[in-house]
This record gives C-alpha cells, sequence and structure tokens, in this order.
C-alpha cells in the first residue's frame, strides 16, 4: 500500500475558511520539522483561485500527530510578490496550500 501510495483526500467538518477571489496571506514560519509551505511562499500575499477538497495535513500526519484533514486552496502569487521588485508582471506562481498555512489579507 505504502509503496502505491494511497488516497489522501478526507472530509473536513468546518466549511472552508476561504473563496475563490479572496485575498490572503501566507503565514512566516521556520518549523524545525515537515512542513509542505514553501520558503519562497512564506508571508506573501497572493489571491485563491481555488477552493479543493479536504486533505490529510502533512505536517501534522508525518510527525505522528495524526491526519488532521484540513481544506486546501490553489494561491497565486503574482510574480513581483515572489521575486521582488524588477520581476516580469506577466509571471505569477501558484501553490497548493492547506487552510492553517493562510490567514486574510
Amino acid at each position: 500500500m505504502l509503496a502505491k501510495g494511497g488516497p489522501c483526500d478526507r472530509p473536513v467538518t468546518t466549511p472552508a475558511r476561504f473563496q475563490a477571489g479572496d485575498r490572503v496571506r501566507t503565514k512566516n514560519f521556520n518549523p524545525t520539522g515537515h512542513t509542505h509551505l514553501p520558503r519562497y511562499a512564506r508571508g506573501k500575499n497572493g489571491r485563491i483561485e481555488a477552493v479543493r477538497d479536504g486533505f490529510v495535513f502533512p505536517d501534522s500526519n508525518a510527525h505522528g500527530k495524526g491526519e488532521n484533514p484540513q481544506w486546501v486552496y490553489t494561491v497565486v502569487f503574482d510574480g513581483g510578490e515572489i521575486w521582488g521588485e524588477g520581476a516580469d508582471p506577466t509571471l505569477s506562481v501558484s501553490i497548493d496550500a492547506w487552510e492553517s498555512y493562510l490567514e486574510p489579507a
């Protein structure tokens, strides 16, 4: 089962906190353990492009603290937000981020 992988989608008991079009900011933290929030996207402002389903939260699951399913969102960042001044204004970056990584902007 582990070699093949398994489904990681899970029901979430709370409604999604964000909707497509909402402005958000990723949290800026530096855990000593596992995280799926890329360092380049921490503390950045973006926009929710899509609300995905609920999925196992890898940060807690990797440390044996349970699945803690959360909503996952596709978040889009303008190139300048990621690469700074002088970035190509036509570029953007999107990531899938678990709800606990996000706060309203």
